[in-house]
């Protein structure tokens, strides 16, 4: 093997550093510092880290129960970085998202307490092949609605459908009359109230204020084991970053320009010929997909469903979770919302008579200290450090306008 020969100086008597020397290959190339300068400059190198954190770290870490708690914390995840869609991208603020949750879990519960109703295991009821509310409420059939959950498919088709289309009624409902600002989150609260009365007050269909529980087995594959949950929590992480991914390549083509111009200056983006109100409804009903996603897979990895989060309460929790991350952020709103429930988790199991107390001052000190969430202490602080620790190996400063963040540059007026 011939040995290899350091490429000659470069023009004015440069010459290459030790760590560039010791990457070069026999062309020159040096690939490390190429794969560290795209990861810098793509900012592909944020959703990596996390992808590791939930993927590697954490289940080699935690114990199941904490991993658990963890899987549902991922849940959440998937209404934050819905919410920086559409309301750090497209500037619609939800304030009912807990909606599309409670829908998404609503579809994946029926399906599943229709197999846990089997004629053999509801034998005991008056009639045996109807969920157990039902019975109780003196129902004798099982109400035609429900029949399409008999089938998987179709349940998944629901799950992403029904909240979807909810969603781009409201929307385009509201959008279409320029109806916007705190007058539509105020209307999205009002939805989340009818929702949640509505569930309550019928209770023989859907469960009523217990909501649908005793969820056991997914076509004969039993739940309830800690095999089963560290499979659901790894099927969450992955379907999570694959939703960063996507939102990700939104935000970077045109549309995501349009909805960011859309948010700053509607008007012009009006006056330029484009119809901003479908904009909206896009941004509306994307975001109500992804929490519908995150409900669907609260419920496997919970094994229920109550109108306990389908209420105004969890939808604004639901935006604090996305604020502390940082509303212009994916991967943010991802750190924010494990963030605020291991606040919850840790305080409520210390400080039972406290914890509500503790949780409303971290709010108020997180938004106070870092205004632009937790991917605001990334770009003031932790950016310029990469940056200085790997400037001499990939041959940059961080001068890139995107390095992981997920946030672009915004408009100050």
């Amino acid at each position: 093997m011939e040995p290899i020969h350091p490429p000659p100086a470069a023009a004015g008597g440069a010459t290459m550093s030790e760590p560039a020397i010791a990457s070069a290959g026999t062309n020159g190339r040096k690939p490390t510092a190429a794969v560290l300068r795209w990861l810098l400059s793509s900012g592909h190198a944020s959703v990596i880290i996390l992808a590791v954190v939930i993927l590697v770290i954490f289940p080699l870490t935690l114990d199941m129960f904490r991993l658990s708690l963890m899987g549902k914390y991922l849940t959440y995840a998937f209404v934050a970085i819905g919410l920086v869609m559409a309301w750090g991208y497209g500037g619609v603020l939800s304030l009912g998202q807990g909606v599309f949750f409670g829908l998404g879990g609503y579809c994946m519960a029926m399906f599943l307490k229709l197999e846990a109703s089997d004629p053999i295991s509801t034998k005991i009821q008056s009639t045996p092949g109807i969920p157990d509310f039902m019975d109780w409420n003196q129902l004798t059939a099982l109400p035609f609605w429900w029949k399409p959950f008999h089938s998987l498919p179709l349940a998944i088709i629901a799950i992403l459908v029904v909240p979807t289309a909810l969603a781009f009624v409201v929307g385009y409902a509201m959008f279409k009359r320029r109806v916007g600002g705190v007058y539509f989150a105020i209307i999205t609260q009002a939805v989340s109230v009818i929702l949640s009365v509505l569930i309550i007050g019928q209770q023989g269909y859907t469960g009523g204020v217990n909501g649908i529980t005793d969820l056991r087995t997914l076509l004969g594959w039993d739940i309830r084991t800690d095999g089963a949950k560290l499979a659901l929590y790894f099927l969450s992480g992955v379907l999570l970053i694959v939703a960063i991914v996507c939102c990700r390549y939104i935000q970077r083509s045109k549309l995501g320009t349009l909805l960011l111009a859309m948010r700053d200056k509607e008007d012009r983006v009006r006056f330029s010929g484009y119809d901003v109100a479908m904009f909206k409804v896009f941004a509306f009903c994307l975001a109500a997909l992804l929490a519908a996603i995150g409900g669907a897979m609260f419920t496997l990895q919970v094994g229920f469903m109550s109108p306990s989060f389908v209420g105004i309460v969890p939808s604004i929790e639901m935006v604090i979770y996305a604020a502390i991350g940082g509303r212009m952020s994916l991967v943010g709103a991802v750190y924010g919302t494990i963030l605020v429930n291991l606040g919850k988790t840790y305080f409520s199991e210390s400080f039972p008579n406290l914890w509500l107390f503790l949780m409303a001052a971290l709010f108020i000190g997180v938004v106070m200290a870092f205004p632009d969430g937790l991917a605001g202490v990334y770009e003031r602080h932790v950016k310029g450090w990469i940056a200085r620790r790997f400037s001499k190996v990939a041959g940059t400063v961080g001068t890139a306008s995107n390095d992981g963040t997920d946030t672009p540059a915004v408009s100050k007026t």
